[in-house]
Formats: structure tokens, sequence, C-alpha cells
């Protein structure tokens, strides 16, 4: 599993992405259908969807602030622990109030995307398990693994169906216990991130805030804060809610299209890897992008569920090659001891401007502009790739 050169201490937090993603692609088809049946509305589920977050934006600034001061096991135990609790937290609450607190200080994810509190922890541990090319295959493998794990949860959105027909709960009851198995799952990462080595301590104590990279860490901090926005408008969980009212598809079928978008979005994790190793890490980017962006747009105007899915199935095999490319661009322009810094501050604009999207699309869903968030999306995410060409096709990596 690990690449030539890969410290072995990155494995568990491959099976531990592994484990999140399988629950990330299951809450994500699940959570609108279930806070429709507690009784709330589309502009509900774009609130609790912007609240998870801009929860996860104000973790991911304190692990900016503090991570180089505490062993990143520590921390990891406790993301983990706070899954659980989160889990917990919507098994047992019915109040939109009480469930946007959760949803705020909790790890869920109704993206395709990880924007969790583990994200830079976990990026953080990873970057200095590899070097040069072999960091840019630990981080496709470690998108990889995300991607794969979310497509085979997104088939379990399936059971609830299934419990409701053979077990003779309620809907209501067997989305719930999606949420137990959710909780379940945070016990079972605390368990394992116990064991997970950490690095020697000198090399935590040279980990330190953004020096001479502050600059060009801020720049990219503010383009990935556009591309996080735009993508907020389309989250797993509204595009999930938007196939479902536009075409009336059923939570299984809506799970069986994530299982295929999302192992096409696994296989170019893959391609992501020699891709950039021959036409570099900044073209990758951008030029996989544009596509899957105009993909999306015609979606939009699609005349039938048919041609719908297609679109978005090649959306889904080229809008993630971005994913490893620009994770591995941003540990590349910085200096070792700046990487944990930055890939906590590139992360914070993501995830602050990413929760602005859900509330304003469930907001265009609600009064029947089906269409505006992905067309808004597909078009502001072509802004991004161009402006990040111009801007950065001159600056020199580090490694």
């Amino acid at each position: 599993m690990l690449p030539a050169g890969a410290d072995v201490g990155a494995l568990p937090l491959l099976v531990g992405r592994g484990l999140r993603g399988f629950c990330d692609g299951f809450v994500a088809v699940l959570l609108p259908a279930y806070l429709l049946a507690l009784g709330f509305s589309q502009l509900d589920v774009g609130l609790v969807s912007s609240a998870t977050l801009i929860g996860s934006a104000v973790a991911t600034i304190l692990v900016g602030m503090f991570a180089g001061r505490h062993p990143l096991r520590r921390l990891l135990t406790l993301a983990a622990g706070l899954m659980a609790a989160t889990g917990m937290g919507f098994v047992g609450l019915s109040a939109l109030w009480p469930l946007l607190l959760v949803a705020f200080v909790g790890t869920l994810n109704p993206s395709s995307g990880d924007v969790s509190l583990f994200l830079p922890l976990e990026l953080a541990r990873l970057a200095g398990s590899a070097a040069g090319d072999a960091r840019t295959a630990i981080f496709a493998r470690y998108s990889l693994v995300g991607a794969v794990s979310a497509a085979v949860g997104a088939l379990a959105a399936a059971i609830p169906g299934w419990l409701v027909a053979h077990a003779g709960l309620t809907l209501l009851a067997a989305l719930r216990a999606m949420f137990g198995v959710y909780a379940l799952v945070g016990i079972a990462l605390w368990f394992l991130y116990r064991r997970l080595p950490e690095p020697q301590t000198r090399e935590r104590a040279r980990s330190a805030p953004l020096g001479p990279s502050r600059g060009i860490v801020t720049r990219l901090a503010l383009l990935f804060s556009v591309d996080a926005f735009a993508g907020g408008l389309v989250v797993n969980s509204l595009l999930s809610l938007w196939l479902m009212q536009r075409f009336g598809l059923s939570l299984a079928a809506a799970g069986q299209f994530f299982f295929w978008a999302g192992l096409l979005t696994a296989g170019s994790q893959l391609a992501a890897v020699p891709l950039a190793r021959k036409i570099g890490l900044l073209n990758t980017m951008v030029f996989t992008h544009i596509p899957s962006s105009l993909c999306l747009i015609a979606a939009a105007f699609a005349p039938s569920l048919t041609l719908t899915l297609t679109l978005l199935l090649v959306r889904s095999a080229l809008s993630q090659m971005d994913v490893p490319t620009r994770t591995a661009y941003v540990m590349a322009v910085v200096t070792p001891p700046e990487r944990p810094a930055a890939a906590s501050f590139t992360a914070v604009p993501r995830s602050l401007a990413s929760a602005l999207g859900p509330t304003l699309a469930g907001a265009l869903l609600a009064l029947g502009w089906t269409g505006a968030p992905l067309v808004a999306c597909g078009l502001l995410k072509i802004a991004y790739d161009l402006t990040l060409l111009r801007a950065f096709r001159r600056v020199e990596l580090t490694d």
C-alpha cells in the first residue's frame, strides 16, 4: 500500500482515512433524507451542511495554532473521540438547534472531499513520511483510499431501505442506526490512533509557523477559497437532494450513483501521479479541472436522468485529480518546518469558504432555481483554474 521511500508510520493514517471515507460516503447521501424525515426544510439541510463546514474551519484554525506544540497522535485521538460524540449526537437529537450545534463542533462531512479536523493533522504527518515523487504518491494513495472507501460507503446508503423492508424498522429509526455506525467508527479510530508511532521529538520541535513562505501560502489560500466556495454549492449531500427532487432518485439509486462516481474519482487519483510527473503539478491541477467544470454546467441543463448522470460521472473522473497534486504542490513550495502550518492555513479558507455554499445552494433549491448551484459552481471553478495558472506558472518548487 505504501510507495517506495515512505515511512511505515503512514499506514495507520491510510487505514483511518478509509474508515472515515466509508462513513463520509453514506452520510453525504443519507443526511438530507434524515433531516427531511425529521421534518426539516431544504434550507435547513443547507444550514446543517454549512454548520459542519464552519466548525471544521474553526477547528482547523486551532490546529494551525497549536499542532506544533502537541503530539499529533494526541490530537488525532481527540478528533476520533469527537467523531464518536458527533454520531451519538445525531442519533439522540431531533431538534434543529441542537443538531446545528453538534454539526458545528463535530466531524460530520457532507462533501465529496475531506474537510474535517482530521485533514490537516493527517496531512502534516504524511508530509514528513516521504519526499519528492514519493510524497506525491503517498498523497495520491491517501486520496485514493478516501475515494474508494467513500464509494463503498455510498452503497451503504441502501441499508436503511433494507432495514425498513426486512427488519420492520421505520425509515427514521433505520437512518438513526447509520449514525450509530458513524459513532462506532469514531471509537475504532480512537484505538487505531492510540498506536500511531510518533516522529522523533527533534522533528516535532522543528515544526514552525509560516515564515519565508507566508506570501505564497497566503495567495494560494485565497485562491483555494474560491474553489472551495464553488464546491460548497454542490456538496454531495445537496447534489443527492437535487437528484432526488429533480428526477425522483431513490436512496438506493443515489447510493449506486455515488459508488460509481467514487470509483471514477479513485481511479483519477492514481492517474494524477504519472500525469503530474509528465506535465507538472500545476498543469495537472488546472487542465483536468476545467473539463470537469464544463460537464457540471452541462448537467444543469441536461433534459434526462441518463444524460445528467453521465455528465456527472465524467466530472467525477476528472474533478478530483487536483486533490493529491494540490496537496503535494503546497508542501513543495514551502520549507519543511512550515509544512504543518501550511497544511492548516491553506485548509482554513477552504473550509470557511465552502461553508457558505450549502446554505446558499439550499436557498436556491428551495426557491426552485434547481440548476443555479451547478452553473455557478462550474463558472467559479473555471475562473479559479485560469487565475491559478497565471499566478503560479513561474513559481519554483523546493523539492
